[in-house]
Protein backbone atom coordinates (compact mmCIF):
# COMPACT_ATOMS: atom_id res chain seq x y z
CA UNK A 1 0.00 0.00 0.00
CA UNK A 2 1.27 3.38 -1.08
CA UNK A 3 0.12 7.08 1.03
CA UNK A 4 -2.37 7.57 -1.75
CA UNK A 5 -4.71 4.55 -1.34
CA UNK A 6 -5.23 5.80 2.37
CA UNK A 7 -6.82 9.00 0.85
CA UNK A 8 -10.50 8.78 1.18
CA UNK A 9 -11.81 10.09 -1.65
CA UNK A 10 -15.17 8.96 -2.16
CA UNK A 11 -18.34 10.87 -2.47
CA UNK A 12 -20.68 9.68 0.55
CA UNK A 13 -23.94 10.18 2.04
CA UNK A 14 -23.75 10.98 5.75
CA UNK A 15 -27.22 10.86 6.20
CA UNK A 16 -25.95 7.36 6.54
CA UNK A 17 -23.97 8.52 9.94
CA UNK A 18 -25.50 11.91 11.61
CA UNK A 19 -24.70 10.61 14.49
CA UNK A 20 -23.79 7.91 17.01
CA UNK A 21 -21.29 6.12 18.80
CA UNK A 22 -18.23 3.79 19.22
CA UNK A 23 -16.06 2.16 20.90
CA UNK A 24 -12.76 0.53 21.20
CA UNK A 25 -9.87 -1.07 23.41
CA UNK A 26 -6.28 -0.99 22.13
CA UNK A 27 -3.69 -2.66 23.73
CA UNK A 28 -0.36 -1.20 24.72
CA UNK A 29 2.76 -3.14 23.25
CA UNK A 30 6.30 -3.76 24.08
CA UNK A 31 8.89 -3.42 21.58
CA UNK A 32 11.99 -6.17 21.33
CA UNK A 33 13.38 -4.75 18.82
CA UNK A 34 13.44 -0.96 19.67
CA UNK A 35 12.65 1.45 17.40
CA UNK A 36 14.69 4.39 17.94
CA UNK A 37 15.09 7.31 15.56
CA UNK A 38 12.52 8.88 13.05
CA UNK A 39 12.59 10.46 9.72
CA UNK A 40 9.70 12.73 7.95
CA UNK A 41 6.41 11.96 8.78
CA UNK A 42 6.57 9.09 11.71
CA UNK A 43 8.77 7.22 9.28
CA UNK A 44 11.24 4.89 11.61
CA UNK A 45 14.71 5.02 10.74
CA UNK A 46 14.92 1.20 11.27
CA UNK A 47 12.46 -1.50 12.30
CA UNK A 48 11.22 -2.91 15.23
CA UNK A 49 9.45 -5.95 16.45
CA UNK A 50 6.73 -5.78 19.72
CA UNK A 51 4.85 -8.15 21.53
CA UNK A 52 0.78 -6.81 21.42
CA UNK A 53 -0.16 -6.83 25.81
CA UNK A 54 -3.39 -8.02 26.65
CA UNK A 55 -4.34 -6.37 30.18
CA UNK A 56 -2.75 -2.09 29.71
CA UNK A 57 -5.35 -1.00 27.53
CA UNK A 58 -6.60 1.79 26.58
CA UNK A 59 -10.75 2.24 26.12
CA UNK A 60 -11.97 5.09 24.13
CA UNK A 61 -15.45 6.10 23.10
CA UNK A 62 -15.70 8.27 20.08
CA UNK A 63 -19.52 10.17 20.48
CA UNK A 64 -19.83 12.14 16.72
CA UNK A 65 -22.81 14.30 15.03
CA UNK A 66 -22.83 15.83 11.96
CA UNK A 67 -22.36 19.69 12.08
CA UNK A 68 -22.70 22.70 10.02
CA UNK A 69 -18.82 24.14 9.35
CA UNK A 70 -15.99 22.14 8.30
CA UNK A 71 -13.38 22.60 10.94
CA UNK A 72 -11.40 19.99 13.70
CA UNK A 73 -14.19 20.29 16.70
CA UNK A 74 -13.98 18.18 19.76
CA UNK A 75 -14.18 17.75 22.97
CA UNK A 76 -11.86 15.23 25.30
CA UNK A 77 -12.79 13.47 28.99
CA UNK A 78 -10.06 11.25 30.27
CA UNK A 79 -11.61 9.11 32.87
CA UNK A 80 -14.67 11.65 32.86
CA UNK A 81 -13.81 14.07 33.70
CA UNK A 82 -11.98 17.40 30.74
CA UNK A 83 -8.27 17.22 30.83
CA UNK A 84 -7.05 20.10 28.49
CA UNK A 85 -3.44 18.90 29.00
CA UNK A 86 -4.49 16.56 26.66
CA UNK A 87 -6.33 18.02 23.79
CA UNK A 88 -3.02 19.21 22.57
CA UNK A 89 -1.76 15.95 21.25
CA UNK A 90 -5.31 15.22 19.67
CA UNK A 91 -5.67 18.53 18.06
CA UNK A 92 -2.09 17.45 16.42
CA UNK A 93 -3.25 13.94 15.42
CA UNK A 94 -6.45 15.26 13.85
CA UNK A 95 -4.37 17.88 12.11
CA UNK A 96 -2.27 14.78 10.39
CA UNK A 97 -4.91 12.62 9.52
CA UNK A 98 -7.63 15.40 8.14
CA UNK A 99 -5.55 14.78 4.41
CA UNK A 100 -6.41 11.15 4.61
CA UNK A 101 -9.88 11.24 6.50
CA UNK A 102 -11.18 14.57 5.12
CA UNK A 103 -14.83 13.73 6.52
CA UNK A 104 -13.75 14.37 10.06
CA UNK A 105 -14.33 18.23 9.46
CA UNK A 106 -17.86 17.25 8.79
CA UNK A 107 -18.39 16.25 12.44
CA UNK A 108 -17.91 17.70 16.15
CA UNK A 109 -16.47 14.36 18.12
CA UNK A 110 -16.88 13.71 22.13
CA UNK A 111 -14.08 11.45 22.96
CA UNK A 112 -14.17 9.83 26.51
CA UNK A 113 -11.28 7.29 27.28
CA UNK A 114 -9.83 6.03 30.21
CA UNK A 115 -7.04 3.30 30.67
CA UNK A 116 -7.12 -0.28 32.35
CA UNK A 117 -3.74 0.83 34.15
CA UNK A 118 -3.18 3.34 36.76
CA UNK A 119 -2.47 6.87 35.28
CA UNK A 120 0.49 7.95 36.10
CA UNK A 121 1.96 4.11 36.50
CA UNK A 122 4.95 5.05 34.30
CA UNK A 123 3.39 2.65 31.41
CA UNK A 124 3.42 4.78 28.19
CA UNK A 125 -0.46 5.55 26.99
CA UNK A 126 0.04 7.08 23.81
CA UNK A 127 0.74 3.49 22.04
CA UNK A 128 -2.22 2.46 23.57
CA UNK A 129 -4.73 5.83 23.37
CA UNK A 130 -3.74 6.29 19.95
CA UNK A 131 -4.51 3.13 18.46
CA UNK A 132 -7.76 3.12 20.28
CA UNK A 133 -8.53 6.70 18.67
CA UNK A 134 -7.49 5.48 15.30
CA UNK A 135 -9.66 2.42 15.05
CA UNK A 136 -12.95 4.53 16.31
CA UNK A 137 -12.11 6.86 13.17
CA UNK A 138 -11.96 3.56 11.06
CA UNK A 139 -15.38 2.86 12.25
CA UNK A 140 -16.40 5.92 10.73
CA UNK A 141 -15.19 5.78 8.06
CA UNK A 142 -16.39 2.28 7.70
CA UNK A 143 -19.93 3.71 8.67
CA UNK A 144 -19.69 6.18 5.56
CA UNK A 145 -17.98 3.33 3.08
CA UNK A 146 -19.74 -0.22 4.11
CA UNK A 147 -17.71 -2.44 1.35
CA UNK A 148 -14.15 -1.81 3.16
CA UNK A 149 -12.48 -4.62 3.63
CA UNK A 150 -11.21 -5.86 7.40
CA UNK A 151 -7.67 -5.94 5.88
CA UNK A 152 -8.08 -2.12 5.21
CA UNK A 153 -9.39 -1.30 7.87
CA UNK A 154 -6.78 -2.82 9.81
CA UNK A 155 -3.83 -1.28 7.76
CA UNK A 156 -5.54 2.09 7.77
CA UNK A 157 -6.12 2.28 11.12
CA UNK A 158 -2.43 1.16 11.67
CA UNK A 159 -1.85 4.11 9.25
CA UNK A 160 -3.45 6.51 11.04
CA UNK A 161 -2.10 5.36 14.97
CA UNK A 162 1.55 6.00 13.78
CA UNK A 163 0.85 10.23 12.23
CA UNK A 164 -0.08 9.98 16.42
CA UNK A 165 2.24 7.97 18.08
CA UNK A 166 4.77 5.86 16.08
CA UNK A 167 4.56 2.81 17.97
CA UNK A 168 0.59 3.13 18.47
CA UNK A 169 0.64 1.60 14.79
CA UNK A 170 1.96 -1.72 16.84
CA UNK A 171 -1.56 -1.60 18.85
CA UNK A 172 -3.77 -2.44 16.21
CA UNK A 173 -3.75 -6.28 15.31
CA UNK A 174 -2.24 -9.65 15.94
CA UNK A 175 0.25 -10.50 18.98
CA UNK A 176 3.67 -10.42 17.07
CA UNK A 177 3.82 -6.91 14.60
CA UNK A 178 6.62 -5.78 12.95
CA UNK A 179 6.67 -1.77 12.01
CA UNK A 180 9.63 -0.77 9.64
CA UNK A 181 11.01 -1.85 6.35
CA UNK A 182 12.81 -5.42 6.53
CA UNK A 183 13.62 -7.70 3.38
CA UNK A 184 12.53 -10.90 4.78
CA UNK A 185 9.39 -9.85 6.71
CA UNK A 186 6.60 -10.27 3.91
CA UNK A 187 4.69 -6.91 3.53
CA UNK A 188 6.51 -4.88 6.06
CA UNK A 189 6.17 -1.13 5.57
CA UNK A 190 7.39 2.06 7.07
CA UNK A 191 3.86 2.97 7.11
CA UNK A 192 1.99 0.69 9.08
CA UNK A 193 2.80 -2.32 11.53
CA UNK A 194 1.56 -5.73 10.27
CA UNK A 195 1.19 -8.98 11.76
CA UNK A 196 4.84 -11.44 11.55
CA UNK A 197 4.26 -13.72 9.04
CA UNK A 198 5.89 -16.97 10.17
CA UNK A 199 4.39 -19.56 12.35
CA UNK A 200 5.99 -18.93 15.55
CA UNK A 201 7.05 -21.64 17.71
CA UNK A 202 4.68 -22.60 20.88
CA UNK A 203 7.05 -21.01 23.43
CA UNK A 204 6.00 -17.66 22.21
CA UNK A 205 2.67 -18.51 21.69
CA UNK A 206 1.88 -17.44 25.44
CA UNK A 207 4.42 -15.45 26.77
CA UNK A 208 3.87 -13.05 29.91
CA UNK A 209 5.11 -9.63 30.60
CA UNK A 210 5.19 -7.92 33.94
CA UNK A 211 5.55 -4.64 34.47
CA UNK A 212 7.72 -3.66 37.45
CA UNK A 213 7.29 0.33 38.00
CA UNK A 214 10.04 1.74 39.44
CA UNK A 215 9.55 5.20 38.59
CA UNK A 216 5.57 6.18 38.45
CA UNK A 217 6.93 9.78 37.45
CA UNK A 218 6.71 11.34 34.20
CA UNK A 219 9.37 10.73 32.04
CA UNK A 220 12.39 12.56 31.97
CA UNK A 221 13.07 12.86 28.07
CA UNK A 222 9.92 12.87 26.01
CA UNK A 223 9.49 10.04 23.16
CA UNK A 224 9.99 13.15 20.34
CA UNK A 225 12.99 14.65 22.20
CA UNK A 226 14.63 10.71 22.70
CA UNK A 227 13.87 10.32 18.75
CA UNK A 228 15.54 13.67 17.62
CA UNK A 229 19.01 12.50 19.89
CA UNK A 230 19.44 10.41 17.17
CA UNK A 231 19.77 12.82 14.53
CA UNK A 232 23.85 13.32 13.89
CA UNK A 233 24.24 10.75 16.99
CA UNK A 234 27.48 9.57 16.05
CA UNK A 235 26.80 5.96 16.68
CA UNK A 236 23.19 5.97 14.84
CA UNK A 237 24.45 4.09 11.73
CA UNK A 238 25.04 1.12 13.41
CA UNK A 239 22.44 1.24 15.42
CA UNK A 240 19.77 1.09 12.84
CA UNK A 241 22.37 -1.53 10.73
CA UNK A 242 22.37 -3.65 14.22
CA UNK A 243 18.41 -3.65 14.25
CA UNK A 244 17.68 -4.67 10.85
CA UNK A 245 20.58 -7.86 11.96
CA UNK A 246 18.60 -8.46 15.50
CA UNK A 247 15.05 -8.60 13.97
CA UNK A 248 16.43 -11.09 10.96
CA UNK A 249 17.85 -13.17 14.08
CA UNK A 250 14.78 -13.06 15.87
CA UNK A 251 12.84 -14.21 13.40
CA UNK A 252 14.31 -17.64 13.46
CA UNK A 253 14.31 -17.62 17.10
CA UNK A 254 11.10 -16.82 16.83
CA UNK A 255 10.13 -19.49 14.70
CA UNK A 256 12.67 -22.31 15.79
CA UNK A 257 11.69 -21.65 19.57
CA UNK A 258 15.63 -20.77 20.41
CA UNK A 259 14.50 -19.19 24.16
CA UNK A 260 17.83 -18.98 25.02
CA UNK A 261 18.69 -16.91 21.91
CA UNK A 262 15.66 -14.85 22.93
CA UNK A 263 16.71 -13.98 26.14
CA UNK A 264 20.20 -12.84 24.88
CA UNK A 265 18.89 -10.54 21.97
CA UNK A 266 16.21 -9.15 23.82
CA UNK A 267 18.27 -8.02 26.57
CA UNK A 268 21.09 -6.84 24.38
CA UNK A 269 18.18 -4.70 22.35
CA UNK A 270 16.77 -3.21 25.74
CA UNK A 271 20.78 -1.93 26.65
CA UNK A 272 21.30 -0.71 23.48
CA UNK A 273 18.57 1.43 23.64
CA UNK A 274 19.56 3.03 26.73
CA UNK A 275 23.54 3.14 25.59
CA UNK A 276 22.16 4.98 22.75
CA UNK A 277 20.73 7.85 25.18
CA UNK A 278 23.60 7.78 27.12
CA UNK A 279 26.17 8.33 24.25
CA UNK A 280 23.96 11.38 22.69
CA UNK A 281 24.55 15.05 22.60
CA UNK A 282 22.66 16.14 25.34
CA UNK A 283 23.29 12.63 27.32
CA UNK A 284 20.60 11.03 29.81
CA UNK A 285 20.82 8.17 32.04
CA UNK A 286 17.34 6.64 32.25
CA UNK A 287 17.29 3.67 34.61
CA UNK A 288 17.26 4.40 38.52
CA UNK A 289 18.94 2.05 40.76
CA UNK A 290 16.66 -0.05 41.41
CA UNK A 291 16.42 -0.82 37.44
CA UNK A 292 19.79 -2.21 37.89
CA UNK A 293 19.35 -4.27 40.98
CA UNK A 294 16.22 -5.78 39.35
CA UNK A 295 18.88 -6.75 36.36
CA UNK A 296 21.72 -8.06 38.51
CA UNK A 297 18.46 -10.10 40.45
CA UNK A 298 17.12 -11.32 37.02
CA UNK A 299 20.43 -12.68 36.16
CA UNK A 300 21.06 -14.40 39.12
CA UNK A 301 17.79 -15.69 39.54
CA UNK A 302 18.30 -16.97 35.83
CA UNK A 303 21.54 -18.52 36.64
CA UNK A 304 20.61 -20.18 39.54
CA UNK A 305 17.31 -21.89 38.18
CA UNK A 306 17.98 -22.16 34.59
CA UNK A 307 14.29 -20.84 33.93
CA UNK A 308 14.37 -18.14 30.91
CA UNK A 309 13.36 -15.24 32.35
CA UNK A 310 14.39 -12.11 30.98
CA UNK A 311 14.14 -8.37 30.52
CA UNK A 312 13.35 -5.28 28.67
CA UNK A 313 13.39 -1.89 29.10
CA UNK A 314 11.65 0.99 27.15
CA UNK A 315 13.19 4.77 27.46
CA UNK A 316 12.31 5.25 31.43
CA UNK A 317 13.59 3.20 34.67
CA UNK A 318 10.72 0.82 34.12
CA UNK A 319 11.39 -3.15 34.14
CA UNK A 320 9.20 -5.52 31.84
CA UNK A 321 10.03 -9.20 32.85
CA UNK A 322 9.24 -11.60 30.19
CA UNK A 323 9.10 -15.31 30.59
CA UNK A 324 7.39 -18.52 29.30
CA UNK A 325 3.99 -18.91 30.92
CA UNK A 326 4.67 -22.85 32.04
CA UNK A 327 6.67 -20.83 34.42
CA UNK A 328 4.53 -18.12 35.69
CA UNK A 329 4.03 -19.57 39.53
CA UNK A 330 7.83 -19.94 40.51
CA UNK A 331 8.72 -16.50 38.64
CA UNK A 332 6.21 -14.57 40.67
CA UNK A 333 7.18 -16.01 43.58
CA UNK A 334 10.32 -14.67 42.90
CA UNK A 335 8.89 -10.96 41.89
CA UNK A 336 6.78 -10.55 44.91
CA UNK A 337 9.61 -11.76 47.26
CA UNK A 338 12.32 -9.91 45.51
CA UNK A 339 11.69 -8.11 42.74
CA UNK A 340 8.60 -5.88 44.25
CA UNK A 341 10.92 -4.50 47.27
CA UNK A 342 12.64 -2.46 44.24
CA UNK A 343 9.67 -0.90 42.44
CA UNK A 344 7.37 2.04 43.61
CA UNK A 345 5.32 1.14 46.68
CA UNK A 346 6.04 -2.43 45.34
CA UNK A 347 3.63 -1.97 42.43
CA UNK A 348 4.00 -4.08 39.36
CA UNK A 349 0.86 -5.17 36.31
CA UNK A 350 0.57 -8.44 35.70
CA UNK A 351 0.44 -9.10 31.83
CA UNK A 352 0.57 -11.51 28.57
CA UNK A 353 0.71 -11.39 25.15
CA UNK A 354 -2.65 -10.19 23.73
CA UNK A 355 -4.07 -10.01 20.62
CA UNK A 356 -4.73 -6.19 19.42
CA UNK A 357 -7.81 -3.85 19.51
CA UNK A 358 -11.20 -4.86 19.92
CA UNK A 359 -14.73 -2.78 19.61
CA UNK A 360 -16.98 -2.92 22.39
CA UNK A 361 -20.15 -3.52 21.37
Amino acid sequence: MNIEDFIFNQEVDKSTALQGTFTWSAPSNIALVKYWGKIGDQIPANPSLSFTLSECKTITSLDYRVKSEKGISFDLLFEGKPKEDFKPKVQKFFERIVKYCPYIEDYHFAIDTKNTFPHSSGIASSASGMAALAVNVMSLEKALNPTMTTAYFDQKASFLARLGSGSACRSISGSIVVWGEQAEVSGSSNLYGVDFPYEVHPKFKSFCDVILLVDKGEKKVSSTVGHNLMNNHPYAEKRFEQAHVNLSELKKILIEGNINGFVSLVESEALTLHAMMMTSMPYFILMKPNTLQIIEKIWAFREKTAIPVCFTLDAGANVHVLFPKEDKDFVMTFIRQELALLCQNQQFIVDEIGFGAEQIK
